[in-house]
């Protein structure tokens, strides 16, 4: 199907032929092919703004205002203006008004977000489609060196106050609010939060808690449940209705002589530890028949590592479906370090609804990475009802990705074999003596242990998926298009500019450049040498994107370009 790149003829063609049950959106998306963003204005006039990003359904633009105070939402539009002549149509120069911001984005309105002394989290934002509300969160600021309170634990940085705002976008109108009180959430690129159809997961990182929110039709934030301290509804009551039938007992017997002793349920586990405990006990019981050998390797695998099991805090959570929650464990120089691919973690399947630990991996786990690799869309969890979200291209889902992910893999077993390789030459040589030999078995276990697992190590380190996270512009569908993802791909994050457009090329046709991106009419002159960031933000649905150009990654851009099918 569609074996002309003439619309017109594609049109007709779509008209006379039925695609194959299932692949109607797909063949819908290949028109995309044709319909590119070809045109390029450069250094836009527009307003003191911090631009974030479309909404997935292509509704609205959400930005923040420069101080972080306000909240401003734009309706996108396509560009429309007159033309007098009898080549309009070839003519370059657009009039001195089409080339404004305002010429394609419709201002909505404009609403205070934060407090006065709080501040918005400009890089949260979530959206749920089917309602069009809109999260946003406002923070106080960050006290490095908070005491220490009941149930928080050390070395985790709070905030006096952390504010979870509903809106709805359609007019700007706040629906409800969910507040943290001296608590810690990772709000950064919506590490700290999770949104699946109906229900949100707030992590909080002090306290060691999972807020289950759901957002109701009307617009309320409802507690549904806290995982943590306690797994479900009742077991708080139970263990305080158990102390104090412990009590009275001891009361009768040393005739109020215990008064003074410190509460049992201090020493007691959190109720998610204890199921991550008694869960791995399980695992590591089943593994052998024999008692002696039972008894032997809980000694090796669970009571030498008891502590460091015990140790493990809570860093990320995200939906794998209504009822199953993944969840990353890891020690809290992990949650505060920036490079994690190589710190060890450890991830745990929960089921919100019978309080159990469903599966527990390391993450080095071939086991794992072996689903992340085969079912890498589960792990999105979009929901069912979205328009875009499910055509996000993956390596469970686009040959293309699956092949470069495969590619990524050999070339790191390659290098394994090819220094095994030299070592063993090395050992061939007439100098060969024992500390040579000890030198190479020592080096040929790396390769051949470690750096595979470096492999794993780094593709889980993704895990669990930040919510919301890629545009769903089928620009970025790697079906359609081949593009450098070194320099652009679907997840918006500020990169290293280059001196060259970024090219896209045909999938269908591979030696075709269907269109270019280039942020800078002369782009890499006389300055060419000052490292440069570019940002992109594609619409979900229209040949629309800007541009951003920054001299750093915390300074606001100095150029903004709007690319778009003229």
């Amino acid at each position: 199907m569609f074996k002309t790149n003439n619309v017109a003829s594609r049109i007709f063609e779509r008209q006379i032929r039925t695609p194959a049950p299932g692949t109607s959106v797909h063949s819908a998306r290949r028109f995309y092919e044709n319909l590119v963003p070809s045109f390029t204005i450069y250094d836009v006039e527009c307003p003191d703004h911090s631009f974030f990003k479309f909404t997935d359904d292509g509704q609205y633009f959400v930005c923040f205002s420069r101080n972080r105070q306000d909240l401003i939402v734009y309706r996108p539009t396509w560009l429309s203006f007159s033309c007098k002549g009898e080549d309009c149509d070839n003519n370059q120069e657009l009039p001195p008004q089409a080339k404004r911001f305002e010429s394609f984005f419709t201002q909505l309105y404009v609403k205070p977000l934060a407090s006065c002394n709080e501040l918005i989290c400009k890089d949260f934002f979530l959206y749920m489609e089917s309602n069009q509300y809109g999260i946003f969160a406002t923070s106080t600021a960050q006290i490095q060196d908070a005491r220490g309170t009941d149930g928080a634990i050390l070395g985790v940085p709070s905030f006096e106050k952390i504010t979870i705002h509903l809106f709805r976008l359609e007019d700007g109108f706040k629906l409800d609010e969910k507040v943290f009180h001296n608590d810690c959430v990772n709000l950064t690129h919506n590490m700290g939060a999770f949104l699946y159809d109906d229900l949100l997961a707030v992590v909080s990182l002090r306290y060691q808690t999972i807020h289950i929110l759901q957002i109701r039709d009307s617009g309320n934030l409802v507690d549904v449940r806290a995982i943590g301290a306690y797994c479900r509804e009742d077991d708080e009551l139970f263990l305080n209705s158990s102390s104090q039938l412990a009590g009275n007992r001891g009361d009768l017997v040393d005739n109020g002589t215990n008064h003074d002793q410190p509460n049992s349920n201090n020493s007691f586990l959190s109720g998610i530890k204890q199921r991550l405990l008694s869960f791995i006990f399980r695992e590591i019981w089943s593994e052998e028949t024999d008692q002696t050998q039972r008894v032997q390797c809980l000694k090796k695998k669970f009571y030498f590592h008891f502590q460091d099991y015990v140790d493990l805090v809570i860093l990320k959570v995200q939906f794998l479906d209504r009822h199953h929650l993944l969840i990353k464990f890891g020690s809290v120089d992990v949650g505060a370090s920036r490079n994690t691919d190589q710190l060890p973690a450890f991830f745990a399947v929960y089921n919100m609804e019978t309080t159990e630990i469903v599966a527990f991996y390391q993450n080095a786990a071939d086991e794992l990475y072996l689903l992340f690799e085969r079912f890498c869309d589960h792990f999105h969890a979009t929901s069912i009802n979205s328009m875009y979200m499910n055509f996000i291209s993956s390596h469970s889902n686009n040959i293309y990705a699956l092949e470069q992910l495969k590619s990524m893999k050999n070339k790191a077993t390659s290098v394994s074999q090819v220094l095994i390789s030299l070592s063993e030459v090395v050992t061939s040589l007439p100098f060969y003596s024992f500390l040579v030999y000890l030198w190479n078995s020592l080096w040929i276990f790396f390769l051949i242990r470690i750096l595979p697992g470096m492999f794993v190590k780094k593709m889980l380190s993704s895990l669990p998926l930040n919510c919301q996270s890629m545009s769903p512009s089928p620009y970025f569908d790697q079906s359609l298009f081949r593009f450098d993802e070194k320099l652009i791909s679907a997840t918006d994050r500020p990169r290293q500019s280059t001196d060259h457009p970024i090219r896209f090329i045909s999938r269908r046709q591979p030696n075709i450049l269907k269109f270019k991106i280039k942020t800078g009419p002369e782009f890499g002159g006389a300055d060419g040498r000052s490292k440069k960031y570019s940002h992109f933000l594609f619409h979900p649905a229209w040949p629309l994107a800007l541009s951003f150009i920054q001299p750093s990654l915390f300074l606001p851009p100095s150029a903004v370009n709007i690319h778009f099918r003229r």
